[in-house]
């Protein structure tokens, strides 16, 4: 698994209930190679106008990413884990949104 892959995880819920879930894997932290990840969900009304980030079936790399309809990629929506709770990969974003979507979370981090 690498930074940018789709990937299905067990990950904590707001309610504290835990629920199987495709999140993309943002960065690998040291020294533990624990990943930094962030939720995707197909609720798109709970998109935080930008901040979040839409994935369509009308875009290039949708197809790649073995999602199955349109989804919220939720940049507030992160988690640690350990390699070890990770189920299987789905797929993978492009590279430019991988790097879109770090740069933009960066931004947030700075301000």
């Amino acid at each position: 698994m690498k930074e940018g892959d789709v990937i299905l995880t067990a990950v904590p819920q707001a309610d504290g209930a835990i629920k199987n879930r495709p999140a993309i894997i943002l960065r690998e932290m040291p020294p533990y190679r624990d990943l930094l990840v962030c939720g995707v969900s197909t609720q798109l009304n709970q998109q935080v106008k930008d901040f979040d980030e839409l994935i369509s079936p009308s875009d290039a790399d949708f197809a790649a990413s073995g999602l199955r309809s349109e989804s919220l990629i939720r940049l507030g929506f992160l988690a640690v884990l350990p390699r070890s709770s990770i189920i299987g990969a789905m797929g993978s974003v492009s590279p430019r949104r991988h790097r879109r979507l770090l740069k933009r979370l960066s931004d947030y981090l700075v301000k």
